[in-house]
């Protein structure tokens, strides 16, 4: 028998059409599925979609059978993707075809352990679940290899005995580790399969009230093992079976690993995954010896799901101490109490009073568990709980039955080091110009700190311009979840070709066009009214930056800045020109001004006469410019200069453009009474271009391969 298979059988159940429990004859059995958490369990949205819409939205109830041969009504809470109203379920369900099943009466039932870290691939893996392609409905499973991904993250390739038809919905088992880390989807050619990833579920949480069921559904799932581990031991526990596949060695063990994810479960939940990596991040660069650099941008949802980021963090090199002779670190140990530690202090600045009895045991254990680091990782972890510098002294051991109260453990008294209260990132959006006809190439990246370039995502062959926003909507939003730290919002850099400097990037929204149009949601608001967003120029980053550039970036950050007019002619009425300043009159003039000098312009600057200005501008090394990108009728240019003129010389330096722009923004678009004062600033747009970003190379050359619509 495979060693997982008793522990395994016990929470995986068959699903069925209602009425069919017992007598699964005919195509009445629909599949597979797992309890991962008391009440609940997780299939494919295709093997409940054999039951209809009424049973995808929750209206139908159907049978759930356990290993006991109990018959239980269960019911769908979540379908991802989730079926549009009305619709017939399609034939071939789209990823992450997953679906979340409410089991009623199942509170004692056995659940498998989720995995705590992204998909480790290649990785041995057994499958499991139930079919009757040979026969009679009966008990199956098969191991193999998890080979690869799709690159995106939403699919998981599978080698091996693949098990038949009916096993969909069922676990995918790490088997060298101990873990569920995906659902099988079907069955391929020959040997090889798919599989869907247990991350998949994270997509629940781009939503806040998604984010909130699964996060209760992640504080179920880690205080059951810990009760079950408490009450039945190493037997038939999760905990037991990885306790035997790590072996007797020291580190982050499984019991400690069960106990922490308990307690991290009763705590306040990252609104995002920058909060998460920013955690990760910080204790990296400080627990590794060599210099850190991230080769892969992760997606923790979780506070569980950091510290599954900071395992194995040697990867298999030798421990700098190791290397010189001294006493050998336990550097993912450390590293786990330390991630601890900064989550325990991250949620206290919260200051959610529900928060306080889970931080108290939190700390209690962290103090205990921290005897077992060196000496410097304990003053840190410390310092973390109970305020104070970084190079205070650790005060004696607390008297034995002391416990650690929120009157003795300052949470956040002092921020880390790394902590100045700050975005993880800055997002960059690259767009190139046109390649392929009318398609732009684009590129987003992540911007951190110490240079860190990040690459997400890209497309080398392009969209059209009417096709950008639509196309670039989810990868921006995804890029700023990753970002973003509690209040702290990433800005939004988007590098464009100048015949795109028009385009309304401010006004992008995050929301599906039509969706959220008539509630006032943050996350429904134009991009320029919640945040940063800048524009920087494409044509540049072909040549090195040259040092008319340098010099009005520094102006410009260290003030005064004064306004000055992007056309010279502009006359009072509007655009028609007195005389028409050539680009050589216009360059000389620009390079005449004081460094700290910024352009305005009131009207487009993509084409006409304003392109011609900026270019002339941009040449003379001008870094900061405000223009209005409508091309409408208006008749108040005069108005815009004398307020654009202000509105520079108040913000005093670059810096203090933001608030300023962004309030405009929203002063301006109000549907219901829209300011006068503000209306100047309609369609206000700001150039931003510092040439000193390592993320703004030139783009690598474009993958060969036949142009669309050229035959392959």
């Amino acid at each position: 028998m495979n060693p997982h298979e008793g522990i395994v059988r016990r929470s995986v159940v068959r699903i069925s059409a209602p009425g069919a429990g017992q007598d699964d004859g005919g195509g009445r059995f629909w599949g597979s599925g797992f309890f991962i958490a008391p009440g609940r369990v997780l299939t494919c949205a295709h093997v409940v979609a054999m039951g209809g819409g009424g049973v995808l939205e929750g209206g139908v109830a159907f049978d759930v059978t356990d290993w006991r041969e109990r018959t239980l009504r269960g019911r769908v809470v979540l379908a991802l993707p989730p079926p549009r109203p009305g619709a017939r379920p399609p034939d071939r369900w789209p990823l992450p075809d997953l679906a979340l099943v409410e089991v009623e009466d199942a509170a004692d039932a056995e659940c498998l352990w989720l995995s705590d870290r992204s998909a480790v691939v290649p990785a041995p893996v057994a499958l499991y679940g139930w079919s009757r392609e040979t026969g009679e409905l009966g008990w199956r499973y098969g191991t193999g290899t998890a080979a690869g991904g799709d690159g995106s993250g939403g699919a998981m390739l599978l080698r091996g005995e693949i098990p038949v038809a009916g096993c969909s919905g069922g676990p995918v088992v790490d088997t060298g580790r101990g873990a569920v880390i995906g659902v099988s989807k079907g069955r391929g050619e020959g040997t090889a399969g798919l599989a869907v990833p247990v991350t998949a579920l994270r997509a629940v949480a781009n939503e806040r009230p998604g984010r909130e069921r699964l996060h209760a559904l992640v504080r179920a799932h880690d205080r059951y093992h810990l009760r079950h581990y408490r009450a039945i031991g190493a037997g038939r526990s999760w905990t037991g079976l990885q306790k035997q596949l790590r072996g007797p060695v020291g580190g982050f063990a499984p019991v400690l690993r069960t106990q922490l994810f308990a307690r991290l479960a009763e705590l306040t939940q990252p609104a995002g995954p920058g909060e998460v990596m920013t955690l990760v991040d910080e204790v990296k660069s400080r627990v590794l010896q060599d210099p850190y650099q991230p080769g892969v941008e992760h997606d923790p949802r979780t506070w569980r799901e950091g510290v599954g980021l900071l395992y194995d963090l040697r990867d298999g090199t030798v421990d700098r101490a190791e290397r010189v002779g001294g006493p050998p670190r336990d550097l993912e140990l450390e590293a786990v109490l330390l991630y601890a530690a900064r989550v325990a202090a991250a949620v206290s600045r919260l200051g959610h009073a529900a928060d306080a009895k889970p931080l108290s045991g939190l700390a209690d254990w962290l103090v205990i568990q921290a005897d077992e680091v060196q000496e410097a990782v304990r003053k840190d972890i410390h310092r973390l709980l109970h305020g104070g510098s970084a190079g205070s002294a650790e005060p004696d051991r607390r008297p034995a039955g002391d416990k650690v109260s929120l009157d003795k453990v300052r949470f956040g008294a002092v921020e880390s080091e790394e902590d100045g209260g700050r975005a993880r990132a800055d997002v960059l959006v690259e767009i190139d110009p046109t390649m392929y006809g009318d398609l732009y190439p684009w590129r987003i990246k992540l911007l951190g700190e110490n240079n860190r370039v990040t690459p997400l995502c890209d497309d080398v062959r392009g969209v059209p311009r009417a096709a950008l926003r639509e196309t670039l909507r989810e990868p921006i939003a995804e890029a700023l979840r990753q970002s973003d730290v509690g209040e702290h919002l990433a800005a939004l850099q988007v590098v464009l070709p100048r015949e795109l400097f028009d385009e309304p990037v401010a006004s992008w929204r995050l929301t599906p066009p039509g969706a959220g149009d008539d509630s006032f949601d943050p996350h429904a608001l134009p991009l320029g009214q919640r945040r940063v967003v800048v524009v920087r120029d494409r044509r540049r980053r072909d040549h090195p930056a040259f040092p008319e550039w340098h010099t009005r970036w520094r102006g410009a950050g260290r003030g005064p800045m004064t306004a000055v007019r992007l056309r010279d002619e502009v006359p009072v009425p509007g655009h028609a020109a007195r005389r028409k300043e050539s680009r050589n009159a216009a360059y000389a003039r620009f390079l005449e001004t004081d460094p700290s000098a910024v352009p305005v312009y009131c009207g487009p600057v993509s084409h006409g006469p304003g392109a011609t200005a900026l270019e002339a501008a941009l040449t003379a090394g001008h870094a900061v410019v405000i223009w209005r990108c409508c091309t409408g009728e208006h008749d108040d240019c005069e108005e815009f200069h004398e307020q654009a003129s202000r509105l520079v010389c108040e913000a005093t330096t670059v810096e203090g453009l933001h608030r300023r722009l962004r309030s405009l923004r929203i002063r301006c678009a109000d549907p219901e009474a829209p300011d006068e004062d503000a209306r100047w600033a309609q369609s206000i747009a700001l150039l931003m271009d510092s040439p000193e970003d390592p993320g703004l190379a030139p783009p690598p050359l474009t993958a060969p391969g036949p142009r669309p619509g050229e035959g392959a």
